[in-house]
């Protein structure tokens, strides 16, 4: 046989983005509070980082480098004692409007519990990150709440490591096996079925499994003579199945984050705003609370090392005094660019929902999508998403996340936000009469003589998105 060499020439695309980019990426994605302690764990680990203190801006040519403040907390004996409100910064002006941290119920022991039983696995490092990150993006029910794909191009950009479809699906088939069951499901057909096949085989079970299967939408319905005449059931065996079904939970994350003894370690998370916009007339003012210090390279760590190392140890040391010094300027511009990129989001946001943020009435909210705001922006739909991504804005009726003003647009020409039809729609429905609700049909000719001209497919979505039964078992509700 005989055996030749050849060369070929490919042309393939490839986009890498630098270290600058890649933390860009994730600081814009973290919400003020985990920026927070993301710039606490980069002081405490990078000695060329360091907080500009009030003190050192009003007096940068005294030796003596001690605040009042450092001088009181050090009459303290440990870091423990120390009150927390001596811990804040106090960095605003005497006519700043001070907005208490709202607190709502924390929602993260389900995640939590999720990372205990993936660190029992006995998995690569690699494998780990992303079944970790597979569990990060189940919602509290226990639902997954993006693709795998979406999954995997995140881990790519923000993380810095590829993930194959072959792995991130092995990864996430072994989240479905971890308890509660039926965690890690894509809707309410696939939850009830990872808990029946986790259930002990019997005939009942092997039914109910065919039943959600195969004529889940007869079940969804509760058109049980017509489910039973399509299994071939007798009554008795259909009443089993049908109790059996009834025992699983719809939303197996409760199981976790709700009441329960696995629940006893919630803790109350506090919501602080991103953003606070006042009115006063016609006039929006945007201001952004500023709980980061002041940050700067440490002044051994500057300039540029002249002497020429005479060793191994020197060279070594000079290498760790560049990338220390580099990693510092690095994330000084991420977290820079992070509060540029919020406020021009912010601005554009106020500039498209003016009208809401001059009345606070939600029917003045305007239709407003990812693509509207980054074309004002002028950045990728991407970056837009991650920087409203977790953010809270306090207006003077309240404090609001960002993803509250987006609105879809029924049809493209149309300039009605799908807020103000959900509020029609729920209005029509409050007035019908309850012995003879309205369908669809009679709902989309109701808000056509409102002035919404939307199809009855529109309106059945957005009834749906309400959490709004079908007319037949609204009667009599």
């Amino acid at each position: 046989m005989k055996e030749s060499l050849s060369q070929t020439q490919q042309q393939k695309l490839h986009q890498s983005l630098s270290p600058l980019q890649v933390q860009f990426v994730r600081v814009l994605g973290m919400n003020g509070p985990e920026v927070e302690d993301e710039v606490r764990r980069e002081l405490d680990d990078n000695p060329a980082l360091e907080a500009v203190s009030d003190d050192a801006q009003d007096h940068p040519g005294e030796e003596f480098g001690e605040s009042a403040e450092e001088l009181q907390l050090a009459d303290y004996r440990h870091e423990d004692d120390i009150p927390s409100y001596r811990m804040e910064a106090n960095n605003h002006s005497a006519d700043d409007r001070h907005y208490e941290p709202v607190a709502v119920q924390g929602g993260g022991s389900l995640m939590e519990y999720l990372m205990s039983q993936i660190a029992q696995t006995r998995l690569s490092p690699h494998l780990n990150d992303i079944a970790r990150l597979i569990a990060g993006n189940i919602d509290d029910n226990g639902y997954m709440t993006r693709t795998l794909r979406s999954i995997a191009d995140d881990a790519a950009i923000q993380d810095g490591f590829d993930v194959t479809d072959a792995e991130a699906k092995e990864m996430w088939e072994l989240v479905r096996t971890l308890d509660p069951p039926g965690v890690g499901a894509v809707d309410l057909r696939d939850c009830l079925l990872l808990q029946l096949r986790r259930r002990p085989a019997d005939r009942i079970r092997d039914l109910a499994i065919e039943m959600v299967s195969h004529y889940f939408d007869l079940f969804g319905r509760r058109r049980f003579d017509q489910l039973r005449k399509s299994l071939a059931m007798s009554e008795e065996d259909f009443d089993k199945t049908i109790a059996l079904i009834r025992t699983l939970n719809p939303k197996p994350g409760s199981a976790v984050s709700g009441s329960g003894s696995m629940a006893d370690d919630d803790r109350t998370a506090y919501i602080s705003p991103d953003f606070i916009v006042e009115a006063d007339g016609d006039t929006l003012t945007l201001v952004m609370p500023n709980r980061i210090p002041a940050l700067q390279v440490e002044e051994s760590f500057n300039g540029e090392i002249e002497v020429t190392p005479r060793n191994k140890r020197e060279e070594e040391a000079a290498a760790f005094i560049r990338q220390k010094r580099d990693d510092a300027e690095s994330f000084i511009k991420a977290i820079g660019m992070r509060r540029e990129t919020l406020r021009r989001v912010m601005t554009a946001i106020m500039k498209l929902q003016r009208e809401f943020f001059l009345t606070d009435d939600e029917l003045k909210l305007r239709p407003m999508i990812l693509k509207d705001v980054a074309e004002l922006t002028g950045y990728d739909i991407s970056v837009v998403s991650r920087a409203t991504s977790g953010k809270y804005v306090a207006t003077g009726r309240g404090i609001y996340p960002l993803k509250f003003f987006f609105n879809e647009r029924p049809k493209d020409d149309d300039d009605v936000s799908s807020r103000e039809i959900m509020e029609a729609l729920r209005t029509i429905i409050a007035e019908e009469d309850r012995s003879a609700p309205l369908s669809d049909e009679a709902i989309t000719k109701a808000l056509r003589s409102k002035g919404y001209n939307i199809a009855r497919r529109t309106v059945a979505k957005y009834r749906e998105k309400a959490g709004i039964p079908v007319a037949r078992l609204r009667h009599f509700s």
